[in-house]
């Protein structure tokens, strides 16, 4: 498994972190023992470390990074990840 750092909402303008990590995981998925292809899903960072990953869920780059882009924009946290991500699909 590898992992893409893709962005960061991290310090507020009193220099405090309080934003999170935005990673694009890719991971690789096999198909029926047939074949195997990249699948990519999402890991999210708190500033306290706290973090949540959802893996493998789309074989579609352009669609992660959609995903994790409005993540980012949206400060979605280690908590809301899995609801996001579900109501995302």
């Amino acid at each position: 498994m590898r992992e893409l750092l893709v962005g960061s909402n991290k310090v507020g303008e009193d220099g405090v972190r309080r934003g999170c990590d935005y990673y694009i995981v890719i991971d690789q998925m096999d198909s029926e023992g047939t074949f195997a292809c990249e699948s990519y899903g999402v890991r999210v960072v708190g500033p306290d470390g706290e973090e949540a990953m959802v893996p493998h869920i789309t074989i579609d780059i352009s669609r992660i990074d959609q995903l994790v882009e409005l993540l980012r924009r949206n400060d979605v946290t280690p908590v809301a990840l899995w609801d996001v991500v579900y109501d995302w699909l």
